[in-house]
């Protein structure tokens, strides 16, 4: 079987399945604990929480550990309106639904959102943040890179743009986070969310950066772990899980992005010279080193996939699988319905070899000829 959905989520690396183990088994302790598997179970953690910090450029004080993304989305989300009680947040209309379904909430509430569109490659302009800020807005949250085309966004000038007018900014780096190098201090950021089972950690941890001194209110309310922001026993095991993950990521970044560029580039490469007719959805450039989202005119994406029992990639968003809709990411990029159902997102790994890849392709090319060749 021939894995290329990395952006759906990753293996977890045998680094970090061996580090977390122990604590599956004999340093059971809960960290707040005073005795010795409660002080080995909060050492773990620290160092964990340090693990992550580095990675990100910031100071484990501000680095909560969540469930995943989702949380740590709402967390900001949520906590930030609860906070100011009323105002504005601006986001974008191609960010994952952990975003966008909770500003739908929020705004059942009485917020105001304001969804900015993107261009044709799927990138907000920072012009557009700048004239949609009111005196009212209290959040401006745009993702880093998107899970569908992978293409990333200007954030750093987004956020530069949001602290000059003294707003807060946050960003979903679900995706990028051990793909390409994120620091906090470099995107301008208030708010970053990091998913660790896009990044060879396990599914059910992820954490959110707040950096120091923003005020926001937490949605679990009970014995005060994580700084106040989400009470509840901290998850050792996976916690551990994603420190490891983080200081792998930290270790390999260099040779991961070389690596993942150049598979990426060898599938997009023999698909083209097998399909002349073959769309690239999204920035040329400007998206992760992993990430090939393509359109195959005049055939459907889901029928492409349903009949390569060997290939497990994706038409979409994961999260989506079983629709038969056009992606709200493509849509927003002004794609039309026909090409966005002729769409297929390919994601390569750390584990993804070249003859995979090379497969992979004689795969697709060969299912393209066994299909009729019609509008999906």
């Amino acid at each position: 079987m021939i894995y290329l959905d990395y952006n759906a989520t990753t293996p977890i690396a045998p680094e970090v399945v061996e580090a977390m183990l122990p604590y599956f088994k004999e340093e059971f302790g809960k960290p707040a604990s005073s005795y010795p598997h409660g002080w080995r179970a909060l050492e773990a953690v620290i160092r964990a929480r340090r693990q992550v910090a580095d990675l990100l450029g910031c100071s484990p004080e501000e680095v909560v550990f969540t469930s995943g993304a989702t949380e740590a989305n709402n967390l900001v989300l949520k906590g930030v309106a609860w906070h100011y009680r009323a105002g504005q947040i601006i986001t974008t209309a191609i960010e994952h639904p952990a975003v966008l379904e909770p500003c739908r909430w929020l705004q059942s509430q009485g917020f105001e959102i304001t969804v900015l569109p993107v261009d044709r490659h799927g990138q907000v302009d920072p012009d557009e943040v700048r004239r949609a800020l009111t005196p009212r807005t209290i959040l401006v949250s745009v993702m880093h890179a998107n899970n569908e085309t992978g293409v990333l966004q200007p954030v750093a000038e987004i956020g530069a743009i949001a602290r000059e007018a003294g707003v807060l900014m946050h960003t979903d780096a679900a995706q990028s986070v051990g793909k390409i190098a994120v620091k906090v201090e470099e995107l301008h950021v208030d708010f970053l969310t990091v998913a660790g089972h896009k990044f060879y950690a396990p599914k059910g941890v992820g954490a959110l950066y707040v950096r120091s001194s923003r005020e926001i209110t937490p949605l679990f309310h009970g014995g005060g772990q994580e700084g106040g922001l989400r009470s509840g026993t901290e998850n050792v095991p996976y916690i551990v899980g994603l420190g490891e993950a983080a200081r792998l990521a930290g270790e390999r970044l260099s040779l991961d992005q070389v690596h993942l560029r150049k598979l990426r580039d060898r599938l997009h490469q023999l698909l083209q010279e097998g399909f002349p007719e073959l769309i690239l959805n999204g920035h040329q450039k400007m998206r992760l080193p992993n990430t090939l989202n393509v359109a195959f005119p005049g055939f459907s994406g889901r029928k492409i996939l349903s009949g390569i029992h060997e290939l497990e990639a994706s038409v979409g968003a994961a999260c989506h699988g079983d629709e038969e809709e056009p992606s709200p990411v493509l849509t927003a990029m002004g794609v039309p319905p026909d090409l966005a159902l002729a769409a297929v997102r390919l994601s390569v790994g750390r584990y993804t070899t070249e003859a995979e890849v090379e497969e992979a392709a004689r795969l697709i090319l060969a299912r393209l000829k066994n299909l009729p060749h019609s509008a999906p």
